[in-house]
């Protein structure tokens, strides 16, 4: 009976001294995840965020027309023209919060009346390096 006692007693100090063998083996698996990620995220340069749309249509032409308006009054302001068969679409702007857009909005709807905030993926802010 004491053997079996103290036996019983040195498989349990073993087993919460060992480390588990499979510890090093995930961690590793941890760390390769991570530097995935980071990969990832740095090849996608960019975040969810807002817009705000001037114009949705299938006219090309007008797309166009709409763009070079909107740049002559607001150089500042990124704007992209996105196709999506068989629409064109004039989305301005790289908000990230919806507060920062609807300033925007602010702005833009008395040359743009139709104006109006979608969600979209925008580009990174630049970052200054002081």
């Amino acid at each position: 009976m004491r053997l079996h006692l103290l036996f019983s007693f040195s498989v349990l100090i073993y087993a919460f001294n060992a480390k588990p063998v499979f510890a090093q083996s995930q961690d590793s698996l941890v760390q390769l995840l991570v530097k995935k990620h980071i990969v990832l995220n740095k090849a996608k340069q960019s975040l969810p965020g807002y817009r705000v749309q001037l114009f949705f249509g299938s006219d090309r032409n007008k797309a166009y027309e709409v763009r070079s308006d909107f740049i002559k009054v607001f150089s500042t302001t990124p704007s992209y023209i996105v196709y999506h068969q068989p629409n064109f679409k004039v989305r301005v702007g790289d908000f990230r919060t919806k507060l920062e857009a609807m300033r925007f909005l602010k702005e833009v709807q008395p040359l743009f009346e139709a104006a109006f905030i979608v969600k979209d993926e925008v580009k990174l802010p630049e970052l200054s390096l002081r």
